[in-house]
């Protein structure tokens, strides 16, 4: 099966040499997403698109999907290549493809040529177009609105079929434009903004300030896996964890109550300045928008951004809640944040939306900077990779097998649009029963199924899985595993 995929059009308008490079970045992006496939996957191109060819047509959807979520990618194309024959040659292997697709619809025919040829792309399209009316029982030609496009692309001396046109995430191949140090949450904004700059090519660590509860930093550790995981998976990075409990506590206890959320956000950023130092990152990203609530004021967020010597990005500077929130759907992190604990540490009575720099650096002159120091000491900073196997002790208190028991029960945690690309009945073949429960719903669920019966929890990566296994573990269940597939 083949695969067509073209470059996001601000690539092909960069210099030469900057096209070149930007080519050869998404090629082995490419290749390290779909590694897995090994030597049954080849991944060709130089200049005005890349070939993904896999062997299996099994594997067709799920690498697809893999392509789909790939930054630097506009569109995808599965085709079908052939040598490149004359016109009745061309005309036959075009009512192969779409003669049953053409029953009773209009259609069009568009040709794109790449080399030197004899004939020109219309010349293709007329034979083709009037053949198809005559051999198929096609409803006719509509060249405006067409039920069906004939899609054909003559490169050289081959001929390629498009059988289908995929939306790709457009966006710079990740690694080619920096990297940042992205302050996670887990609301809405800040796994919008996140996704924002990796679609944009920035390779991009997480940093989760830890205002207090198990419960929160399971959840940010399950968002920021995922998110790497479906758009990220390219490269490693890594997710720092700051203790800031006692930070919090120093701010209740020494700043003025209309205060204080300005200077609890001034105190990440200084903090979050100093890691992106120490990981090399060239910018901070937040997923703050303008005037959303009191301490987001263009004056606040001056004040804020004062303390910071790296650039801070907000990707959603401009966006409403609703424009924020349909894009969580879109990209799968909706209903997780709709869920996620929160936690407000500081919420101020009559919170400023006018902070005035003198009076915050004077409030601030109380706090006792040893503490944000010491949180800054104990966090912890670790592959991305690695997060899922400290999870409550430790990976290897968690059991995992390869092959289900008799009367265990698989329960596939992946997202709705992973299950659909590459369905777990197709992926192990057992006679365990099947439940598919996605992740965000999981910890809520679990605890109605049958507790007589071992569960086996099944993701792509066995990451989310595995994490959600140690949660489970901790919360007291002990019928629960990993199905490991690798």
């Amino acid at each position: 099966m083949l695969f067509l995929v073209k470059l996001f059009p601000e690539i092909t308008i960069k210099s030469r040499p900057v096209r070149r490079r930007q080519i050869r970045l998404l090629r082995k992006n490419i290749k390290s997403v779909l590694q897995r496939f090994g030597d049954n996957l080849r991944v060709s191109g130089e200049w005005d698109l890349i070939q993904v060819e896999i062997e299996s047509a099994d594997d067709g959807p799920e690498v697809l999907e893999k392509l789909r979520l790939t930054p630097g990618i506009a569109s995808v194309l599965q085709v079908r290549k052939y040598p490149l024959p004359d016109f009745e040659g061309i005309l036959e292997i075009a009512k192969q493809c779409y003669g049953e697709r053409l029953r009773g619809k209009t259609f069009a025919v568009r040709c794109k040529r790449t080399g030197r040829h004899a004939f020109r792309s219309v010349d293709v399209e007329v034979f083709v177009g009037a053949g198809l009316k005559q051999r198929t029982e096609a409803a006719g030609v509509d060249l405006s609105a067409p039920d069906v496009l004939v899609s054909l692309e003559i490169r050289h001396e081959e001929l390629h079929v498009v059988l289908g046109r995929y939306k790709g995430l457009g966006g710079f191949p990740l690694g080619g434009q920096g990297s940042v140090l992205s302050l996670i949450s887990g609301g809405f904004d800040s796994a919008v903004s996140s996704y924002q700059v990796m679609r944009r090519g920035l390779l991009t660590h997480f940093c989760f300030f830890n205002l207090g509860g198990d419960a929160h930093r399971f959840a940010v550790r399950e968002l920021a896996l995922y998110l790497w995981m479906k758009y990220h998976s390219s490269h490693r990075v890594k997710f720092v964890t700051v203790p800031f409990e006692e930070v919090v506590q120093e701010i209740l206890g020494q700043v003025e109550n209309s205060q204080m959320g300005v200077i609890l956000k001034r105190m990440m950023l200084r903090a979050a300045d100093r890691i992106a130092a120490g990981l090399g990152a060239e910018a901070l990203v937040t997923g703050e928008s303008v005037a959303q609530v009191s301490s987001q004021t263009l004056t606040n967020l001056a004040v804020i951004d004062d303390v910071a010597e790296h650039l801070v990005i907000r990707p959603l500077a401009t966006s409403d809640k609703q424009q924020i929130i349909d894009l969580a759907r879109a990209i799968g992190t909706e209903e997780f944040s709709r869920h996620i604990p929160e936690y407000c540490a500081v919420i101020s009575d009559k919170p400023t939306t006018r902070a005035r720099l003198g009076r915050i650096e004077r409030e601030e002159a109380r706090f006792d900077f040893a503490i944000l120091d010491k949180a800054l000491a104990n966090a912890s900073i670790q592959p991305i990779t690695e997060i899922a196997f400290d999870e409550g002790g430790g990976a290897d208190e968690i059991a995992a097998t390869s092959a289900p028991r008799p009367g265990d029960i698989v329960i596939d945690i992946r997202h709705e649009t992973e299950q659909g690309a590459r369905p777990l009945a197709q992926i192990v073949v057992t006679d365990a029963r099947l439940l598919h429960i996605p992740f965000y719903r999981l910890r809520g669920d679990f605890e109605k199924l049958d507790q007589s019966s071992r569960y086996l929890l099944y993701c792509e990566r066995g990451m989310i899985s595995r994490l959600h296994a140690a949660h489970l573990r901790d919360a007291g269940f002990s019928n629960v595993a990993v199905l490991d597939l690798k």
